[in-house]
């Protein structure tokens, strides 16, 4: 992920203002990616992995659909908010303490350019997730969100140079949210699809969400039986 003094200076921000109230209702914020988890992730049994789990905001919705949420991250700060919200473990990403095979689903949401190593942590996912599976992966639109996507009229974004250099930015569009504060990795599209398949994982279906423009891509794959 990004440094971890980061994300520890900004948890406090992060679930007071950033998760706080109106958040629902803005696109490509964490609280608003419950349908996608719906129809991504489903109903099912058993623990769920989130890989960058942050301050849990997800684990409610998890649990609601019939798994048993469990959460890592590399921040201190972020774990101490999420710790109420589900079992945790600090850890590296790219480092999982989780044995082979071991939970029948891993989700990652809006964490894949914190990390400076995406590819590392999808075969992550992979080595601990049984035979069949399910994985769910749902970050920032790698076509029309970054460094290179100015976004300051929302009926009109504008793409400029950077999008295949694959870089780690602080540039945005707005000094307001979080890669302003953190920066971000990108990955262009096909790098990022190309990291699922060289994982082992088979994806399924694809969902995009915000308006009129994505800002949100997410996928559903498997681990071959």
């Amino acid at each position: 992920m990004a440094s971890t003094a980061a994300y520890d200076a900004i948890a406090d921000w992060y679930e007071r203002d950033f998760l706080g109230p109106g958040a629902e209702a803005t696109d490509g914020n964490p609280r608003r990616l419950g349908p996608l988890l719906d129809e991504l992730l489903g109903e099912g049994a058993g623990p769920c992995l989130e890989i960058g789990c942050g301050t849990g905001v997800h684990a409610a919705r998890v649990r609601d659909l019939g798994w048993t949420p469990v959460g890592v991250d590399l921040s201190d700060g972020m774990l101490r908010h999420a710790r109420g919200r589900l079992p945790v473990a600090r850890a590296d990403a790219a480092r999982l303490p989780v044995r082979d095979d071991s939970v029948p689903a891993v989700i990652m949401m809006m964490v894949h350019t914190d990390m400076p190593d995406y590819p590392a942590v999808l075969r992550e996912a992979a080595r601990v997730l049984r035979p069949g599976g399910v994985f769910v992966h749902a970050g920032v639109h790698p076509c029309f969100c970054g460094g290179f996507a100015d976004r300051g009229d929302p009926d009109a974004v504008v793409v400029g140079r950077g999008y295949l250099d694959g870089t780690w930015t602080r540039k945005s569009w707005s000094d307001r949210g979080v890669r302003a504060k953190v920066g971000a990795t990108h990955l262009p599209l096909a790098a990022l699809l190309n990291a699922v398949l060289d994982a082992g994982l088979v994806p399924e279906r694809f969902a995009e969400q915000g308006a009129p423009t994505p800002i949100v891509m997410a996928a559903r794959a498997r681990k071959a039986r």
